[in-house]
């Protein structure tokens, strides 16, 4: 084993404890002072010179919010609360003629659990100046509930395999949406957001959020330096990194259908080489989300609001609640 090796491996030792400690362990105390430590700060001049590639961003003030980071180091907006006008990007999008595919996956127990709060608060709060389709992936498609749907919204149920761990489930649903993709939403959306079905939205969740490839600052690494973050370190997986610009949750990302289906496939391909050479990433899709990211930058960056944890406690720079983790169970729902 060469040195380079060993030294990965012995700081991953030393530093994962502390990281899953902060994040699943750590007293309010701890948590609330891990929010004091300062993020970085964009360092652009002008709103002109971000590289979206969107053109309704002119409009976003970046120095609205002086306590958090508005802009990425190339250059790609950070999504905040009081950075933007939100019926701007409503007539924006309407006009474009925007439409969203949004993807969630409810197996087994999780769709008792979760599946109908989900719907229903993405009918209050998800796009809801858009048109959206629902594609619900499951292994019991007639027990997916009957809900009530507003005008230029439908709903499509997916049969899926049950497996029989849920960490084969997570994975390997990167090749179901890629998949669904091609056959059926590059004919009917413009863009794809991916969500995980144990979440409730609780705020606005608009097109301000829509851009080409979009991922999410998890809320419980965004303060956090990044010696901390937990990347695969395992030099045999094709999740591994040395280091990373954010670290990025998998339970929300998005784009347009090209950029998903390019992302999922490559996470996908990863993923089953890894299973060729009986490698299992450190947290799954999500270690090779994040090496997808590092190496293609995501063009939109949504902040935490997006996909709050109320366990991490009081934020002052968390102004608004769109998402919320619901609460887990995941000793009944993960085991047969």
């Amino acid at each position: 084993m060469s040195f380079q090796r060993s030294k990965i491996i012995w700081k991953f030792l030393f530093l994962f404890p502390i990281a899953t400690s902060i994040m699943f362990f750590a007293p309010p105390s701890v948590r609330f002072l891990i929010g004091l430590i300062p993020m970085d700060k964009c360092t652009l001049e002008s709103v002109e010179m971000l590289t979206s590639g969107n053109s309704a961003d002119s409009s976003l003030d970046l120095w609205s919010r002086n306590d958090v980071q508005t802009c990425t180091s190339w250059k790609a907006p950070i999504i905040w609360e009081g950075m933007f006008t939100p019926s701007h990007y409503d007539q924006i999008h309407r006009n474009k003629g925007s439409s969203v595919a949004l993807t969630v996956f409810a197996v087994g127990r999780y769709l008792d659990a979760y599946l109908e709060t989900f719907l229903n608060s993405s009918e209050q709060h998800f796009m809801s100046s858009l048109p959206v389709t629902y594609y619900v992936f499951t292994d019991s498609p007639e027990l997916v509930p009957n809900i009530k749907l507003a005008p230029n919204r439908h709903l499509k149920v997916i049969e899926v395999e049950r497996h029989t761990r849920w960490q084969d489930i997570s994975m390997m649903r990167m090749k179901a949406i890629s998949d669904v993709i091609e056959s059926d939403i590059r004919h009917h959306a413009t863009h794809v957001f991916c969500f995980d079905v144990d979440q409730v939205f609780t705020g606005r969740f608009g097109p301000e959020a829509l851009g080409d490839s979009v991922a999410l600052l998890h809320a419980h690494y965004y303060h956090l330096p990044r010696m901390l973050f937990t990347y695969d370190h395992n030099p045999k997986s094709k999740a591994f990194m040395k280091t990373g610009d954010f670290y990025y949750h998998a339970a929300i990302f998005g784009g347009s259908w090209r950029s998903v289906k390019a992302l999922t496939e490559a996470c996908y391909r990863s993923i089953m080489a890894d299973k060729e050479n009986e490698v299992e990433a450190l947290w799954h899709d999500e270690s090779h989300l994040n090496r997808y990211f590092w190496l293609h930058k995501p063009s939109r960056v949504l902040s935490p609001e997006y996909c709050w944890d109320t366990s991490i406690g009081y934020r002052s720079d968390i102004q608004v609640y769109r998402l919320l983790w619901a609460p887990k169970d995941y000793y009944n729902l993960r085991t047969s």
